[in-house]
Parts: C-alpha cells; sequence; structure tokens
C-alpha cells in the first residue's frame, strides 16, 4: 500500500468489521507519517457494495424494531443501530476519498481522519453492546446510509451536500434526545460515548459544510439554493425535525439555513 486513494479502496473493500479497522488506523498513521502518496492519475474502482459481514442482515427500515430503553436488551438494539451507523459511516467516508478525483490534499485528508474517528466511534460502541450482552450483528438493520452513497457518486458537490449535510447533520439532531431517555434509564456509559460521537460530528459535518462552500465557490453556484434544489429532488417530503441549531450552527450552518429548518416546523 503506497497511495492514499488505493489504500481506501481496498480498506472500503474488507468484509471482516476488525480487518477493517486495522486497516483504517494503518492508513490513518501511513498518511500523517508521510508514507502514501496521492496520484491524482489513480482510477477509483466502479461504484459497488461496500466490504461488510454476513451479519447484520439488512432489511427494510420498516422491519427494525425498537425496544425500550428500560431493559438491557432495548439498549443493546439501540446500541447496535449506532454502531450500523458508525460502521456504515466507515464506508462512506472511505468512498469519499477514494470515489472523487482532482480535490486539494486537504480534502482527501479530512475525510481520512473522518474515518479513523467513525472507527473509533464503532469500537466504542461495539464495546458497550459486549458489556450489554450483545454483538454487532446480532440484530437486523437496514442499509439506507449506503444507497445514499450510491445516488451521489457521480458528483463529489452532490455528496457533500447530501451526506454530511443531510445525513449526517440528522445525528446531530437526534442525539440529544436519545441521551435524554438513555439518562432516564441510568445508562450513563452510553450518555457519556454519545457525547464523544456528538462532538467529533459536529466536526465531520463541519467538513461537509466546508467541501460543499468550496465547491459552490469553484462552480460559481449559490449554495443555499442549489442545496434547495436537491434536497426538492431526493427528499420531496422535506426534512422533519426536531432540529439541533446549536450544533448545526457549530458545524458550519448559516444563519439563514437555521432559520429556513425553524420554518420549516
Amino acid at each position: 500500500m503506497n497511495e492514499l486513494r488505493d489504500g481506501a479502496c481496498h480498506a472500503l473493500l474488507i468484509n471482516d468489521v476488525d480487518k477493517k479497522l486495522a486497516a483504517v488506523r494503518e492508513l490513518n498513521r501511513l498518511w500523517l507519517q508521510g508514507g502514501l502518496a496521492l496520484d491524482p492519475a489513480w482510477t477509483p474502482e466502479p461504484i459497488r457494495k461496500p466490504g461488510r459481514p454476513e451479519f447484520p442482515e439488512l432489511v427494510k427500515a420498516s422491519r427494525v424494531k425498537r425496544r425500550g430503553f428500560g431493559t438491557a436488551e432495548g439498549r443493546a438494539t439501540l446500541m447496535h443501530a449506532v454502531a450500523h451507523i458508525e460502521f456504515n459511516a466507515i464506508n462512506l467516508a472511505l468512498d469519499a476519498v477514494q470515489r472523487f478525483s482532482d480535490m486539494p490534499k486537504e480534502y482527501y485528508s479530512d475525510w481520512l481522519r473522518v474515518a479513523h474517528e467513525e472507527a473509533y466511534h464503532f469500537e466504542l460502541i461495539r464495546g458497550h453492546m459486549r458489556h450489554l450482552g450483545a454483538e454487532y450483528g446480532d440484530y437486523v438493520a437496514h442499509g439506507g446510509l449506503w444507497e445514499m452513497c450510491e445516488k451521489t457518486e457521480y458528483d463529489v458537490l452532490v455528496r457533500m451536500a447530501l451526506v454530511p449535510r443531510v445525513l449526517e447533520a440528522r445525528g446531530l439532531d437526534v442525539t440529544p434526545g436519545i441521551q435524554e431517555k438513555l439518562t432516564q434509564a441510568g445508562d450513563d456509559n452510553a450518555v457519556s460515548l454519545l457525547d464523544i460521537i456528538l462532538r467529533d460530528e459536529i466536526g465531520h459535518v463541519a467538513i461537509g459544510n466546508r467541501w460543499y462552500s468550496y465547491l459552490c465557490q469553484q462552480r460559481g453556484l449559490e449554495p443555499v439554493p442549489f442545496f434547495l434544489e436537491l434536497l426538492e429532488k431526493h427528499y420531496p417530503k422535506g426534512l422533519f425535525g426536531p432540529f439541533n441549531l446549536d450544533a448545526r450552527a457549530q458545524a458550519g450552518f448559516s444563519e439563514s439555513e437555521l432559520k429556513m429548518l425553524t420554518a420549516s416546523l
């Protein structure tokens, strides 16, 4: 492994969870130490399903059962859903590295860092799941996050608009409510883990906002009107609250965007 995007593609296609985590850590280490090149002529792999283990079984979102937080199994189910989001986020970040050519070096550094932090998040949540007597793969999950990755593979601008600014930003919105329920259930450890994840995810959404703004400027597009066009195409029913306006502001959403979200409630 001597080229960053090739290494990201390799890690993306690994099925085994622990081997994928190790590959991401090694890729990040080599990049930070200057051991990887960034070859602008490197050709990305055609879009394909990412590497993932045989379990969890992927089903439609409507088939993913919700359980109360009052039992260990209920909290384990919740943690499994969070772990699955983090596992998918690793693949999304790796694909952002390997998929798109002709971006500044800082872009690839940013998304490799995201992949590395998502791997850390996954390990935190999996550790808590094991404390609750469960393992990643014990419950069913859905593949909605990767579906958006496929829909945006043709344009880095669209990817930056719809993955970090919509899907990952949604995580900022829902986390406080989940933490409140976990606090009521007495699971302070899970709350503290979600504190770490929320802190880092604000940074990840900020990375998406930064590169979205950069690409709009490069192409002479107005960021907010173009974003609304994309929302009308991909989310015709609109975005639903509640919205974590403080976290979104920290992540770089403009005041006009925050007012737009508030007006939609």
